[in-house]
């Protein structure tokens, strides 16, 4: 099926993270003109730029702080003109640490970097929307099973990604304002093949617990991931889906429903 993003513009933020690189690839295959946001480290993304040189622009920011998110979009702006689609992929998950001995400094650091940097994007998307008049826009949050079920030891974290959904909730109300068919969405991804759930899968007894809580008995891809946010972003496929969140985690419910031996890794 058509998706229609063919010279669509879209800002990813996260760009450079393991699931924000396979949405960047993913919407360049589409044909979309992609700016990658991303934070220090780059080189995953300096791979698709020469092969995409009319369609990829990078650009570093600080998107805690309100001055590189309006710099991001001034940019983006510049580059391709109107942004079309926000996919707001940044976020950290910091130390494990129980609430009663967790700094002040990390439930902060956490919130300002998942949960206030996606308001800001959100913000500046938005002015972008009264600059440049057309009827479709759509943003595309992403969030966590975390923010559904908690997990110990991840408050900060767990936090952070619930809030999303009352914020996805506000704006699919807000865009239609700006943009007639403009719509907001939420992807909860679980547990995923990222660099770091890589090295988690080298434990063999942790990855049998994460398995006996998954149906399909596997975790996600990238492509996964990559692949709702595609639909999401899709005006010819999911023209009339707003407000609502899609997990992505294999019909994962937060409860054990193997036993041990039921798991063959």
């Amino acid at each position: 099926m058509e998706t229609d993003l063919n010279d669509r513009h879209v800002v990813v933020t996260g760009a450079a993270g393991g699931i924000g690189t396979e949405i960047v690839k993913q919407f360049l295959n589409e044909g979309a003109r992609v700016t990658a946001s991303y934070h220090s480290k780059r080189r995953e993304l300096e791979k698709l730029v020469d092969d995409y040189q009319k369609y990829l622009v990078l650009c570093k920011a600080d998107l805690t702080k309100e001055t590189d998110v309006k710099n991001l979009f001034d940019f983006a702006n510049s580059e391709y003109a109107r942004v079309d689609i926000l996919v707001s992929n940044a976020g950290i998950a910091n130390t494990h640490s129980f609430v009663q001995d967790m700094s002040l400094n990390q439930w902060n650091a956490t919130i300002t970097t998942n949960l206030t940097s996606a308001f800001l994007c959100s913000k500046y998307f938005f002015q972008n929307l009264q600059k440049y008049a057309d009827e479709a826009a759509s943003i595309v949050f992403i969030g966590s099973t975390a923010g559904l079920f908690g997990e110990a030891g991840f408050c900060d974290y767990a936090t952070s990604k619930a809030g999303m959904h009352g914020l996805m909730m506000s704006l699919k109300n807000e865009i239609a304002h700006l943009a007639s068919r403009g719509r907001v969405n939420l992807v909860n991804p679980g547990w995923t093949l990222t660099p770091m759930a890589e090295e988690v899968a080298k434990d063999k007894e942790m990855m049998r617990r994460i398995l006996q809580t998954i149906p399909m008995k596997k975790i996600a891809t990238r492509k996964d991931i990559a692949s709702v946010v595609i639909y999401l972003s899709s005006d010819s496929l999911a023209g009339h889906i707003s407000g609502q969140t899609i997990t992505v985690a294999g019909g994962m419910e937060g409860r054990v429903l193997y036993n041990k031996e039921d798991i063959s890794l």
